[in-house]
Order: C-alpha cells, then structure tokens, then sequence
C-alpha cells in the first residue's frame, strides 16, 4: 500500500472503531485485542456471579427463614427486573454509547452483590438481586459493543468470545461458590462483588467507546412483529418459541430447587451443589464449544433437540427417585447433556427459518422467551417443592422434577409437529 493510502487508512481508523485496517500495523490489532479481552472479562465476571447464586441463593435465603417458594420469588425477581429493563439499557446504549452503559451495569452488580453479601434481613437480599436485574443488560450491551468493532462477516466469529465466556462463568461461578461457602455463605456475594468492583475500574480506564458520536443518533426503525409471523412463519416460529420457552422452564425450575433437594436428600452444602452445577458447566460447554457442529451435520437440529429431551426427560425422572449419589450425578449428567443438546439447535432452527432482515428480531424473540421461561420456572418450582415435603410422604422433589420431565415431554411433541421451510420459501415469504 503506498504511504498516502496507508496513512488514510489510519486516519479512518482513528475516525471510526467499525474500520477495519490491512495493513498489518501491530498496535492496532493489540488495540483490538485488547477491546475483545475487556469485554470478554466483563460477561465472564457477569456469568460468574449467576454461577455463584444458583448453587448459594436458595441455600442462603433459607438461613433467613424463608421458605422454597421465597427463593423461587428472590430468583425470578432478577429475571422479571432484567426483562423490563435490558431493552430500555440497550437503547440507551445507542443513544449515549455502550461504555456508559457498560459501567453502569456493572457499578450495578457491584451493589447489588455487596447488598446480598452484608444483608442482615430477607429484605435487603431481594433489594441486592432486584437491583443486578434492574442493570442486567451486560451481556447485551457487550453484543452490541462486539457488533460496533467487527465487520459483518467477522460478526458470528466475534461473538463467539460471548459463548466461550458463558461457558466458563457457569463452570468457574458454582465451584467458586462451593469453595468460598466454607468461610461463610456472604463470602461467595462479597467475592463476586469484589470481582466486578475490578472490572468496573477496567471499563471505565481501558475500555474506549464503540459507538461514534455521530452514529449515535442514527433511527433505526424496528421491524414490526406482523412481520415475524407473515408467510405462515406464525406456526413455524411459534412452535420453536413454544419448544424453548417450556425447556427454559424446566430447566430453570430445575436451579432453583436443586440445592434445597439436595440438601435434604442427601445432606449436600453449597460446596457439593457448586461442584454438581460446575459438571453441568463443563458438559454444556464440551457438547456445545466442541461436538455440536459434528452432531448438527451428522443428524440435523431437529434429531438433536429430540435426543436432547430423551436425556432430560430421563434425568428429570431418575432425579427424586434415586437413592444413591451415582444416581444423583448421573441424573445430573443427563439433564446437563439434555439442555445442552436442545439450546443451540432451538435458535438455530429459528435463525434457519427466518429472513435474513428479521434475524435480529426472531432471535431477540427466542432470547424473551427465555427470559420468560426463567421468571416461571423458580416461581413454579418453589411452590412444587413444598408438594410432598413431609417426611413421612417420602415424596420430596417428585412433584417439582416430574413437571419439569412433562414439560419436556411437550416439547417433544411440539418439535414433532414442525415442518421448517427452506430459505427461498422463507425470502419469498418476504
């Protein structure tokens, strides 16, 4: 390249983090290595503290005298709370820019964990877990942060650093949990809080902004809904939110009522229950970092979600039923391949299936049923966990892990009964 290109080159750089150069200049890509690295720091810290609390909360609001269905409540409090207020960060995100926001989540989990971390009453805990949810939009704005920084070619790859960081989170998050709970049980909140109090400082000194001043007031007008569901794709998108929606509950009402079965079952503290949870970890990251792409080109996403089920809805049966810890693990074992199985080919299908206008707003619809699925599923699962609870029913945990086996066995049926389109179908639908 001659020297007057090259410097133009530069110069445009400097302008606009979505330029890329070719110039092979090394402090450019240290420069971007560096945005990756913070911002894969940020959700791994994130993904960390929502490992800690699954093993921990339940536990931990038991020590104030609340009950199974209290904890389903303080669980999905965070879920009802991110939902109303992660589309109202990100769009705040394009108005302001994404470092704000970014800090601000985070200076929010900062509060919320010490909150939880030093409460002295149940009050305080659920005020802690309300506000993380209220500054949730984390993950979100980093997506957004990624998208600013990569052309679109290079988008999927970019965002993959998302989906290892979660991977490790879940691992990292329970284990820690297990470990610091020896010391007490605030021990595991105030680490977390320390962890992101870090993390804040790297935001707010070495992270620059993504988003130019002058893009910011850019108006992007949203697709309309109609959309989504014009050209018969009403059925084949409403069936695979359907399928995601009752997975996401079950599993969640799995999370959320783990510790205390296991407890009482079986005498575990949060250290057993971390490890449990960090082997669900490592299973979702193995099948879903390393085997999935083998496995959706050998028998497709729609074999993949049914095998998926087969194993969740065994492991959901095997659980309350099983006497011995081999069981316990091995149940374990068969919900985490199951969730992992059916997670990523469910969105695959939906991104197959749709337009390619209407991706961001078919996905954005998957990931609400989601959030959806995991306000109902510590809710459902703390009322069910009372069913049966009595010691001389010897039924603890049946009514609770026998819905989550059925509600699987509804997504069976439901994928069953999908017919996906090809991609010309799809754009002619357009």
């Amino acid at each position: 390249m001659p020297p007057g290109e090259k410097r133009a080159a530069r110069s445009q750089i400097e302008f606009s983090d979505t330029a890329w150069d070719h110039s092979g200049d090394i402090e450019l890509h240290a420069t971007k290595r560096s945005k990756f690295l913070i911002i894969f720091l940020t959700v791994f810290v994130h993904l960390i503290g929502f490992g800690i609390v699954i093993p921990l909360l339940p536990l931990y609001t038991k020590s104030f005298g609340a009950s199974s269905a209290t904890a389903g409540w303080l669980i999905a409090s965070y879920s009802i709370f991110q939902f109303l207020c992660a589309p109202l960060l990100g769009r705040l995100s394009d108005r302001v820019g994404r470092r704000p926001v970014l800090i601000l989540c985070m200076a929010g989990t900062v509060l919320g964990f010490l909150l939880m971390g030093l409460a002295d009453c149940l009050w305080l805990v659920f005020l802690g877990r309300i506000i993380d949810g209220i500054t949730g939009g984390n993950i979100s704005t980093a997506q957004a942060y990624i998208a600013d920084i990569t052309k679109p070619e290079e988008r999927s790859k970019g965002m993959g650093i998302i989906g290892v960081a979660f991977g490790l989170g879940f691992i990292f998050g329970p284990a820690i949990a297990g470990m610091l709970a020896q010391i007490s049980m605030a021990a595991p909140l105030l680490f977390a809080a320390g962890l992101a109090f870090v993390n804040t400082l790297a935001l707010a000194f070495y992270l620059p902004e993504s988003l130019p001043r002058e893009k910011r007031q850019t108006t992007r007008q949203d697709v309309p809904l109609s959309e989504v569901f014009a050209g018969g794709q009403a059925r084949i998108q409403g069936l695979l939110m359907a399928t995601y929606f009752l997975e996401t509950v079950a599993f969640a009402l799995l999370t959320t009522t783990y510790p205390l079965f296991t407890e009482r079952a079986f005498g575990y503290g949060v250290k057993e229950n971390g490890y449990l949870f960090a082997s669900i970890g490592v299973l979702g990251a193995i099948i879903q970092g390393g085997l999935l792409g083998r496995l959706v080109k050998r028998w497709g996403e729609k074999a993949l979600i049914v095998i998926g089920a087969i194993f969740s809805i065994g492991g959901f049966v095997m659980l309350p039923l099983g006497t011995t810890t081999q069981l316990l693990w091995t149940a374990t074992a068969a919900i985490g391949v199951g969730h992992g199985l059916m997670t990523a080919p469910l969105n695959g299908l939906a991104s197959r299936n749709a337009a390619p206008a209407l991706q961001g707003r078919v996905l954005g619809l998957m990931a609400s049923a989601a959030s959806l699925g995991r306000i109902v599923g510590p809710i459902l699962g703390g009322g069910l966990l009372l069913v049966g609870a009595l010691p001389e029913e010897n039924q603890y945990g049946q009514a609770a892990y026998f819905t989550s086996a059925g509600l699987v066995v509804v997504t069976v049926i439901l994928i069953g009964l999908f017919r996906g389109t090809t991609p010309k179908e799809v754009i002619r639908h357009r």
